[in-house]
Formats: C-alpha cells, sequence, structure tokens
C-alpha cells in the first residue's frame, strides 16, 4: 500500500466512521435499549438518547480507521502478487481482509462501546461516573468486557458484508461498463450492510446483553454469556429476543445508516487522494468514481 493509499484510508474511515456514528447515535441509543435485559422502558425509553455520546465521539474515529486501515493493507497485501491474487480467490481476500481488520478495530471499539452502551442504559449517570464505576468494580479488565463476543459478531458481520459488497461493486461495475460512482458504491454499501445486520442480530443482542451484564452475573463469562443469551434469542418464550433492536422502524433506516457510511468514506478517500497525488481537490477534471 502506498503512502497516499494509506493516508487516504486512515482519514477518509475514520471520517466516515465519527459521522455516521454521531449523525445516527439516537438510533443507536434505542437500538441498545430495546436489546438491554430490564427492557426499554426501563433502561431510558426516548429519555436522553444522547447519553453515552462522548464515549462514542471519542472512539468513533480511531476505531474505524483503524479498521479500513487494516482492511486495505491485507486486502492488498494478499490480492497484489500475493497467495490469493487469482480473480476467484477475491473474495476469501476480502472475508480474510475484513476480519482481521475487525480483531484490530475492536481493541479500540469495545472500551468505548462497553461505557456507550452502558450510559445509555442507564440515562441519569454520564460518561465519566460510568467510566469511574467500571474501572472500580471491575478494573481494565471491565472496559474489555465482552471482547470475544464482539469479535465473534463483527467477524460474521464482515464476512458477510464485504465480500458482498466487492461482488456488487463489480458486478454493476461490469454492466454498465465503467467504474462506480460514489452513490452507486454506496447503495450497494447499503445493501450488503442490511444483509449482514439481519444474519447477525441475534449475536449482537448477545453480545449486548454481556457489556450491560453487572460484575459478579452469570453473563460475566464470555463464553457462558454469549451461549445463554444466543439460545435465549434462539429459543424465546414469546415474542423472540432476537428482533430486539431490529423492529421494522429501525430496519428502515439501515440503507440511511450504511449507505451515509460508504458515501461518506467515498467522498473523503477520492478528494484525499487526488490531493496527495498532486491534483487540485476538487476539480471538475477528475470524475467522482469508487472502484
Amino acid at each position: 500500500m502506498e503512502r497516499r493509499e494509506f493516508v487516504a484510508s486512515l482519514v477518509a474511515g475514520g471520517c466516515a466512521g465519527m459521522c455516521v456514528d454521531l449523525t445516527l447515535f439516537p438510533l443507536d441509543t434505542v437500538k441498545t435499549r430495546l436489546q438491554s435485559p430490564q427492557g426499554f422502558y426501563k433502561a431510558g425509553g426516548f429519555r436522553g438518547i444522547y447519553a453515552g455520546v462522548p464515549s462514542a465521539a471519542v472512539g468513533s474515529f480511531p476505531n474505524a480507521a483503524a479498521f479500513f486501515v487494516t482492511y486495505e493493507y491485507t486486502k492488498s497485501l494478499l490480492g497484489a502478487g500475493g497467495p490469493l491474487a487469482a480473480v476467484h480467490a477475491a473474495p476469501v481476500a476480502h472475508m480474510l481482509a475484513a476480519s482481521l481488520g475487525e480483531i484490530v478495530a475492536c481493541l479500540i471499539r469495545v472500551p468505548t462501546e462497553v461505557i456507550k452502551q452502558r450510559t445509555q442504559a442507564s440515562p441519569s449517570s454520564t460518561t465519566y461516573h460510568t467510566l469511574l464505576a467500571t474501572l472500580r468494580e471491575e478494573g481494565v479488565r471491565g472496559l474489555y468486557r465482552g471482547y470475544g463476543s464482539t469479535v465473534l459478531r463483527e467477524i460474521p458481520f464482515s464476512l458477510v458484508q464485504f465480500p458482498l459488497w466487492e461482488y456488487l461493486k463489480t458486478l454493476w461495475s461490469r454492466r454498465q461498463g465503467h467504474t462506480l460512482y460514489s452513490w452507486q458504491a454506496a447503495v450497494c454499501g447499503a445493501f450488503a450492510g442490511a444483509v449482514a445486520a439481519v444474519v447477525t442480530t441475534p449475536l449482537d443482542v448477545a453480545k449486548t446483553r454481556i457489556m450491560l451484564a453487572k460484575a459478579g452475573s452469570r453473563a460475566r463469562s464470555k463464553r457462558a454469556g454469549l451461549a445463554e443469551h444466543s439460545w435465549t434469542c434462539a429459543h424465546p418464550p414469546g415474542r423472540g429476543s432476537c428482533p430486539h433492536g431490529a423492529d421494522p422502524p429501525l430496519w428502515q433506516h439501515l440503507p440511511s445508516l450504511h449507505g451515509s457510511a460508504w458515501m461518506s468514506r467515498a467522498c473523503e478517500e477520492h478528494v484525499i487522494t487526488a490531493h496527495t497525488a498532486g491534483w487540485t481537490a476538487g476539480s471538475d477534471n477528475i470524475p467522482l468514481v469508487f472502484q
């Protein structure tokens, strides 16, 4: 990966992640409260929907930047004359790159996610007080509560999303005879992200409940908690636990969520790459495309 490509992935990925996380934070709060074991209204309902936003603001940029840098670097390493350079092996390269990207990004994502979700489920508390309480009761290890379950959720998500995204871009590009415009790449990302989110919702519920669990509870064990909550999702006593956080009003926003992420990243990467290559950023001579 060249230096300008590295800078483009770093800044574009970070800006895209921060833009989407902060813009759609209220939806994330509602999702967390829907998935909370104490119930939506006891977790705060629609009150304080920006509770925990400082944690998201601090972690969004480095988290997204770490993922995209790792993803792009691994993909170029495996694909450009690497062991998976063949066209038919491209999906495997995308899967491996996305999986490694998630493992690296979760080192940043999990601590901010733990504090964010606990604050979202306790709107009367602040991000600072939640952080102090977590460190006092559980130590630094408490910040990584649910790391294993988060990785086990994010990797399947990426294994579905990224190969599907790359495939849709390739298919659409071949049909129209040229590389995709940014909005077309965003549409592909929206569809791929929506499909991946539907598939991994049970794991997301389990991950959320493990992070929200208090010290000493049964969910303290990552393995026991993930198995227990996944079983609850698969065998709900009444209305399924799996749809928690996936109710129709929220699913209607999935295209805008993932579309915003990919459109933002495409535009940022285009401008930065053009600038670092010595072009004039925003020049009309540079078509806004996403390969």
